[in-house]
């Protein structure tokens, strides 16, 4: 019988891969409100509003300024396209997965043989 490697997943890596993407997913979720609020031309006044602007202004800044807002008003709303959001969720998301990577490297061998 030839001899096999079984491959058996470290739950502590597993659980890092878990806060990763969680984290992740929370951060993307915030720029998603805050994408569609700023298209929609959502009243900044707002509580809900202002709390997601000013949250997710801090993931923002990084990005700031690499390319200006497209403003468009209408009757009632200013609709605004935001780019660096999108470039935000983007970077966060190849961050992300690149740290999961780098746990999965950091995971020692293990070669388990069925005889």
């Amino acid at each position: 019988m030839n001899e096999s490697t079984v491959a058996n997943p470290d739950p502590r890596n597993l659980q890092a891969r878990k806060i990763v993407y969680y984290i992740l997913g929370v951060l993307e979720v915030l720029f998603a409100f805050r994408l569609i609020f700023k298209l929609l031309g959502a009243n900044p006044q707002s509580l809900f509003v202002s709390f997601i602007y000013s949250v997710s202004q801090a993931f923002l800044s990084p990005f700031t300024g690499i390319f200006r807002s497209a403003v468009t008003k209408g009757i009632e709303a200013q609709s605004v396209l935001e780019p660096t959001t999108i470039i935000a969720m983007i970077v966060y998301a190849i961050i992300a997965w690149g740290i999961v990577k780098l746990i999965e490297i950091s995971k020692p061998a293990q070669n388990n043989e069925i005889r």
